[in-house]
């Protein structure tokens, strides 16, 4: 698209780009026109993300922040108090948490996981796809966490509209999963910064991309009812302009403490802001990062031995965050299709052509 990004991204420019993390989905798509509860249409389903892979039961360091709190990711109270994460981190709808939840738990012991650990406390994200699935209807299951587990890969992260991203949002154009990545200059450690969102949040009017205000210059295309023209049109009573939220997750190969990840995982709040992004009182933005470095520190009965970067050499893993943030947002409206979902509601993807065209009246394309 030639849009201005700034920092040097990895080859994949993905958050697989940071060695050893794996991504699977488990996409849900069935139905249209009336919602029936219980039937659908449905839009939805699961993303899996691995620090390790999904063969290594090795916890990784991690910090959590919240920059609104409407929202859930369950387990962070452990990863607080242990600065541990343990497993995965998955995302789907609001209302399959507590069936995801249980079964990466089941997935973990029937892989023989539970030998080292009495207990199971796993990370699970959501935001709310309500307006295109039939969200109470519950159709995850755990069948559908399972797969999304097990299909985890390294390599290019598909995006848009797909896993838990299926049904989503963002700045009233679809929205999803998107990812992105930075590579910090040798003199600066040479470490890779990874990021993955689920993006379900913000209002058109605040979206700025290159510090264009897109949003503003694209005002139509709003959500509507199928057909969105006559009488049945306009935004449809079940999608709120101010509803919605946003998942970031944030790896690292930086040698970083829970303290130092925290830290981290604020940052990627300023790359929403970038974008507009405002923490709305209905949003749940909700971010967790973690290092992949230092292996093996949760299992040492002794004395850990473990590496950290100095507070001091910090600050370009703050910058490469907040960079690979804001594009992992841009990436999941741009990979984003138009979808028409529960009650013949419309969202339009992001029109590449007509954001080109704003990009470049306001002297913001680099090609």
């Amino acid at each position: 698209m030639g849009i201005p990004f700034e920092g040097t991204t990895g080859p994949l420019d993905a958050i697989t780009d940071v060695a050893g993390v794996e991504v699977g989905h488990r996409t849900l798509v069935a139905g249209g026109g009336k919602l029936v509860v219980g039937k659908g249409p449905v839009r939805t389903g699961v993303t899996a993300v691995f620090p390790r892979g999904k063969d290594s039961d090795d916890p990784v360091f991690a910090g959590w922040f919240t920059m609104n709190g409407n929202g859930e990711m369950t387990g962070t109270t452990w990863v607080e108090e242990s600065g541990f994460l343990w497993g995965p981190v998955m995302i789907t709808n609001t209302h399959s948490v507590g069936v995801v939840r249980d079964a990466v738990i089941e997935w973990v012991v029937r892989r023989g996981r539970m030998q080292s650990d009495a207990w199971s406390l796993p990370v699970v994200a959501e935001t709310w796809d309500g307006g295109l699935n039939d969200i109470n209807g519950f159709h995850v299951t755990k069948q559908d966490a399972w797969a999304a587990m097990d299909s985890a890969r390294g390599g290019p992260v598909v995006e848009g509209s797909v896993g838990g991203g299926t049904g989503m949002v963002c700045n009233q154009f679809k929205g999803g999963i998107g990812t992105a990545s930075r590579r910090l200059d040798p003199p600066d450690g040479g470490y890779t910064v990874g990021v993955l969102v689920q993006c379900n949040y913000g209002r058109r009017r605040y979206l700025r991309i290159a510090g264009a205000p897109v949003g503003q210059e694209i005002a139509d295309l709003e959500p509507c009812r199928a057909p969105c023209s006559g009488a049945r049109s306009g935004r449809g009573p079940a999608l709120p302009p101010d509803v919605g939220s946003i998942i970031i997750v944030v790896a690292t190969d930086a040698p970083l403490l829970p303290h130092q990840l925290k830290r981290i995982a604020r940052r990627a709040a300023l790359g929403v802001g970038r974008l507009g992004g405002v923490a709305s009182n209905s949003s749940g933005d909700i971010f967790i990062a973690f290092s992949t470095a230092n292996p093996r520190a949760s299992r040492d009965s002794g004395l850990a031995q473990v590496s950290m970067v100095a507070n001091d050499r910090i600050t370009p893993l703050f910058e490469a965050t907040v960079q690979a943030t804001e594009e992992a947002i841009v990436n999941a409206m741009l990979a984003a299709r138009t979808m028409t979902g529960a009650d013949d509601l419309t969202v339009f993807g992001l029109p590449h052509d007509r954001l080109r065209d704003v990009l470049k009246r306001y002297n913001r394309l680099t090609r």
